[in-house]
């Protein structure tokens, strides 16, 4: 399956939702040159307000992304299996998935510290969702239908969604001509 195939399959199958990629500053150098770039695509920062340049290069960033865009190309041709980032797949608008996203940034540990929580991280996100119940579950995926991530093995992309309160997670196999994780 080519990069155009697998975009379409897996992000862009339904009219009536949108594709996005929640990508890490931490894990791309150039990641904001690129959304600045020639291909600008729609985006927000997931921290809120005014930040030193040193902040926005690692901050998370919520892209939308269109069929056949050089942008999106790049993110998966790339990025797939170097832990970029996060996709998701909602029938919701930009603003509504910054609000729902931004209010995942924190939480808080045992002693109510307050902490990033790295979801975006496709190895954070595989660990956390299967410990979910119901609600948190609810509550994580918001509006989102699905999310779509690397697997440990990145020739393998995992679905996630739910389904009557429970997690649904799903394998499909991805040739992207991307390293396996054993071969890097």
């Amino acid at each position: 399956m080519d990069l155009n195939e697998w975009m379409n399959n897996q992000l862009f199958s339904r009219e009536d939702e949108h594709a996005y990629a929640v990508l890490d500053g931490a894990s791309i150098p150039d990641l904001l040159d690129r959304l600045y770039g020639d291909d600008r695509p729609e985006f927000e920062c997931l921290y809120r307000g005014e930040l030193p340049p040193d902040m926005a290069e690692v901050a998370p960033y919520l892209v939308e992304l269109t069929p056949d865009s050089a942008f999106a190309g790049w993110v998966i041709e790339k990025g797939w299996g170097q832990h970029w980032g996060i996709f998701a797949v909602a029938p919701a608008d930009l603003r509504l998935l910054r609000q729902h996203f931004r209010r995942l940034n924190v939480v808080y540990g045992p002693e109510h510290k307050p902490l990033i929580f790295r979801y975006y991280d496709p190895r954070v996100l595989r660990g956390f969702a299967p410990t979910c119940d119901a609600t948190q579950l609810a509550e994580f995926f918001g509006p989102i239908r699905c999310f779509i991530l690397e697997n440990d093995d990145p020739g393998h992309a995992l679905r996630l969604s739910r389904a009557e309160g429970k997690l649904r997670q799903e394998t499909t196999p991805v040739d992207l001509g991307v390293r396996s994780a054993q071969g890097a």
